[in-house]
Order: structure tokens, then C-alpha cells, then sequence
């Protein structure tokens, strides 16, 4: 009779890593429960495997088996909180991530808007490090219209939306910004850089749990890229439906390029060009 291929053998292959114990499922059940008692995140949210790969992960880098004693970690541990975020998440953003995309915005959607209202209201959904929303900034600022927007970012991440809010960026997070914009960049140390104050000025940073806070109203363009991609089709279908009704009629949704929102017609949305869905 042929062996069937040992789960954790083939796990541990593929982390390159030996051996260890996969906590069950309903260890996973209690391990969420406990996540949200200790951060209020439901992670039911997210795609199971997907998540609790990367939760293994984590934990065999520490050397950890029992999902308990990786909870203890991260109640006394505040860098492996916030790396156990990140890995959530994923916070991996770039400044004009997909430029064509940014020079639509800039081109086509921005102008329509403003032909439309005086004054846009714009919000930049899990921003990240802020990159995405500092990027708009650029371009908006660059056409004199910065001060005919009304600007709002917001990630569940404390520790991200810090570094957001100050705009202090490596070599590397700013070597996307094309130079035509670089004049928004300060350079502080060998490898520091920051954002212009002006722009940092015009931007409300605030903290958000997409899935369970309240959103505000009127937006006339909302940012969510390379966010959805790590939910559940349930959260994906809630999160939709908030944006929509956060939207003025008109108003657009701009998603990432690695999305798509099936039925987007049974949301109310008109698909305008790839990953701009209006209201």
C-alpha cells in the first residue's frame, strides 16, 4: 500500500524547517476567541488556511508549538504583537503601486469628480504605512487641489498608522516615487526621508477595524487595495456593501490590482476601467 505524504513533514519542507505539531481546529477556534478578548480583531474574517499558515509560521520561528503559549507571547511581548500583525495584514505597500493606475486617477477620475463637487472627500481604507495616501497627496498637490480635498486614512494597526502619520520612510520604501515628485521628499538622515509637512498636515489619520467600526459618509473616491485579498467571500461581501454606502452617488471606489469584485452589479457598482467601480 502506498504512504500517504505526512502533513507536518510536508509543511515543515515547505518552511524549510523541521518538524513540529499543527495545532488542531478547534485549537484555532479557541485561539481566535482569545485574539479577540485580547485586541478586540475577530479573525473568523480571515481566510482560515491562509491565516493559520502564516500563525504556524510564527510560531515555529519561536520555536512554539501550543497556540496557548504563543498567546502568552504576545500578551507580554509587544514586538511579537505587532509582528503578529503585520502578518495579518501584510504590510507591504509602495507609493504609486501600479503607476498606470495612479496617472488614471490623476487623469480621468480626479477631473470627473471635481466637475461634479467643489470639494472632494477622499479616505484611503487600510493604509498601511501610508504610502497610498501620500502618493494622492502628491498629485493632488501638484494640481493646486489639496486644499480642495478633505483627506482621511485609517488601518486597525497602531503601530503602522504611527509610522504613517509621521511619513518617515527608508531608502528603499521611497525609491518608488517617481522624480517629477521627489521634491515632497525631505532627506533627514543617510537613509531617512520624510514626507513634506504640508502634505502630513492635510491628512486625518485615524484608527479603524474595516469590519466592525463605523464608517463615515459622502466620500466622493475611496482607496482599498491589496486589502480584501486576505478576507473571507462573507467579509469581502459586508466590506463592499459599507464602501458603497459610504460613497456619494457617483462617487468611486479604487481597488487593487489583484481584485476584483464579482457581481459588482448586485453591489450597485458600474465597473468604469479595470479596478475603479463607481456608485
Amino acid at each position: 500500500m502506498e504512504n500517504k505524504p505526512d502533513f507536518n513533514q510536508t509543511y515543515a519542507n515547505l518552511l524549510g524547517t523541521t518538524p513540529m505539531k499543527i495545532p488542531s481546529a478547534a485549537d484555532f477556534i479557541k485561539f481566535k476567541k482569545d485574539i479577540a478578548a485580547l485586541i478586540n480583531l475577530d479573525l473568523t474574517n480571515y481566510k482560515t488556511n491562509q491565516m493559520e499558515r502564516r500563525i504556524v509560521s510564527l510560531m515555529n520561528r519561536l520555536g512554539i508549538e501550543v497556540l496557548d503559549d504563543y498567546l502568552k507571547i504576545l500578551k507580554c511581548e509587544s514586538n511579537r504583537l505587532e509582528e503578529f500583525l503585520n502578518m495579518l495584514t501584510i504590510n507591504v505597500s509602495e507609493f504609486f503601486r501600479n503607476s498606470e493606475k495612479f496617472l488614471e486617477l490623476e487623469s480621468i477620475y480626479i477631473p470627473e469628480l471635481l466637475n461634479k463637487h467643489s470639494k472632494l472627500k477622499i479616505w484611503s481604507a487600510g493604509c498601511s504605512i501610508g504610502a497610498e495616501i501620500y502618493s494622492l497627496a502628491m498629485i493632488l498637490d501638484k494640481h493646486d487641489l489639496l486644499d480642495k480635498c478633505d483627506l482621511l486614512a485609517s488601518d486597525f494597526d497602531l503601530n503602522i498608522l504611527k509610522k504613517a502619520r509621521e511619513g518617515i520612510y527608508n531608502k528603499f520604501e521611497v525609491g518608488t516615487i517617481p522624480k517629477d515628485y521627489e521634491k515632497y521628499i525631505n532627506k533627514i538622515s543617510e537613509d531617512k526621508f520624510q514626507i513634506n509637512s504640508k502634505l502630513i498636515s492635510k491628512i486625518r489619520f485615524e484608527k479603524q477595524d474595516l469590519l466592525n467600526s463605523r464608517y463615515e459618509k459622502d466620500f466622493d473616491l475611496i482607496l482599498c487595495r491589496n486589502v480584501v485579498i486576505y478576507f473571507t467571500e462573507e467579509a469581502k461581501e459586508k466590506l463592499y456593501k459599507n464602501f458603497y454606502n459610504s460613497l456619494k452617488s457617483g462617487g468611486i471606489l479604487f481597488i487593487g490590482s489583484t481584485e476584483r469584485i464579482n457581481n459588482h452589479r448586485s453591489y450597485g457598482y458600474n465597473l468604469k476601467t479595470s479596478f475603479f467601480y463607481e456608485k
